[in-house]
């Protein structure tokens, strides 16, 4: 019953973490606690402008900073399935469960991105000048 769940619920995580990875300034409609928030980290802010010349920098860095959220929510996600399956008194399931889907929306997303730019790098190297 557990991965059934894991599976459901980390589509639906999946999507969230899609959206913000795609939209950092936009924040959940959900209300969370404070000490959830406070575990996945901050929402990456938005770059307002790039620099002419620090277009990979800032692409790597938003990279970098997009796979540290979601390895930073697929531990919160743990953490929280470990309380549940322990049943300590103030452990959420459905708490649990939108953790575990935003992990697992996250993850689906940096896959995808890391996907694309494969695909990208082999077309340009495929090309014939």
């Amino acid at each position: 019953m557990s991965l059934g769940i894991n599976s459901i619920h980390s589509q639906a995580l999946a999507q969230l973490a899609a959206q913000r990875l795609l939209n950092p300034g936009i924040t959940s409609a959900a209300p969370q606690n404070a000490i959830a928030a406070s575990k996945v980290g901050a929402p990456v802010p938005a770059v307002t402008s790039i620099p002419v010349g620090k277009t990979e920098a800032t692409f790597s860095t938003a990279f970098k900073n997009a796979l540290t959220a979601v390895s930073a929510a697929q531990n919160h996600a743990s953490q929280l399935q470990n309380k549940v399956q322990m049943g300590e008194p103030g452990a959420s399931l459905e708490e649990t469960m939108i953790a575990m889907q935003k992990a697992q929306i996250g993850f689906q997303t940096a896959l995808n991105v890391r996907n694309r730019m494969v695909q990208a790098y082999s077309d340009i190297m495929n090309m014939q000048v």
